[in-house]
Formats: structure tokens, C-alpha cells, sequence
């Protein structure tokens, strides 16, 4: 299993156990879905439960949660267009930067790609929402929740680049 990771933060983002696509050689889609879970649940050890147990675990407390929210622990940031501009700036910046640093052969494919791509999250900035890592540090990626054409489904797209990946 690959476990991908922010390489500013440090932050875990997504898992390859999720179907993950490439997007134009600089970002990757990650489909996820809506899952029920009740908050302060005990571990499900496989043990049957007991008839009691089968009525409240339909309980009113159950939640619907993003599983790679959920599995990730992102957390909700907010931006308006100007604010996320100036943070990508940054955050391109600092990629780049790595990139020079780490596989400067990556550099011109980057910033062709980026600036293309940045082009369509901007002129779509209405549809997004936000998400950072874990520890929630503001030099770190910022993940975008999105829904497909039907409305209902949704997807994180991550910068390429802003990731390491490990193999668990």
C-alpha cells in the first residue's frame, strides 16, 4: 500500500486503498464517499452483537463523514478567490523549490502544468472546499473537495508535486 504525504507538513492525505487517478501530470483525483459512523463508537471487534446493541447502533448519533476526511483526520479551512491565490502562490513557490532541490528535471513540467491547472481551480473556485492536513499548518497542501458531473459524488484532487510517496 502507498500512503501519500504532504512534504511541507508532514500531514498523511490519502492512501492508495482509495481509487486514485493522474490529472494532467500535476495533480491526482482521489474518488471517495459518505460513510456513517457515531462519534465515540467502541471498535467493532466482529463479535455479534446483542439484539439491544443492533437497535442502537442505528441510533439518532450516527454521523455522515468523508471517509478520507475520516481516515485522515483533514480538517475544513475556509478562503475566499484572493486569499487562496496568495496562498498558492506560496505553496508553488515552495514546491518548486523542493522540486530544484529533488528532481530538477521536474521543474518546466511543473510550472507548465501548474499554471494550467491553477487556471481551472480558480475559474471553478465556487465548487471547492478545503481541506488541510492534520496539523493543520498553513505552508502545507491544501485539498480540494469536489463532486463529478452527477452532483453527488465526491473527490479530493492533491497536487502531485506536494507529495512524497511511502510504501506501508
Amino acid at each position: 500500500m502507498l500512503l501519500f504525504q504532504d512534504f511541507l507538513a508532514g500531514d498523511e492525505m490519502f492512501s492508495d486503498a482509495f481509487p486514485v487517478k493522474e490529472v494532467d501530470d500535476i495533480a491526482f483525483e482521489v474518488d471517495c464517499q459518505l460513510i456513517s459512523v457515531k462519534p465515540g463508537a467502541d471498535v467493532d471487534i466482529g463479535a455479534n452483537p446483542s439484539a439491544e446493541d443492533a437497535e442502537e447502533a442505528m441510533a439518532d448519533d450516527v454521523i455522515q463523514v468523508n471517509n478520507v476526511v475520516n481516515s485522515f483526520r483533514l480538517q475544513p479551512t475556509q478562503f475566499d478567490k484572493k486569499s487562496y491565490l496568495t496562498y498558492l502562490k506560496g505553496y508553488m513557490k515552495a514546491v518548486k523549490a523542493h522540486l530544484a532541490e529533488n528532481d530538477p528535471d521536474r521543474v518546466a513540467a511543473f510550472e507548465q502544468n501548474a499554471q494550467g491547472f491553477a487556471k481551472k481551480i480558480v475559474a471553478n473556485f465556487k465548487d471547492y472546499e478545503f481541506y488541510t492536513g492534520e496539523s493543520m499548518n498553513p505552508d502545507g497542501m491544501i485539498a480540494l473537495l469536489n463532486y463529478r458531473e452527477d452532483g453527488v459524488t465526491p473527490f479530493f484532487t492533491f497536487w502531485k508535486d506536494g507529495l512524497k510517496q511511502l510504501k506501508m
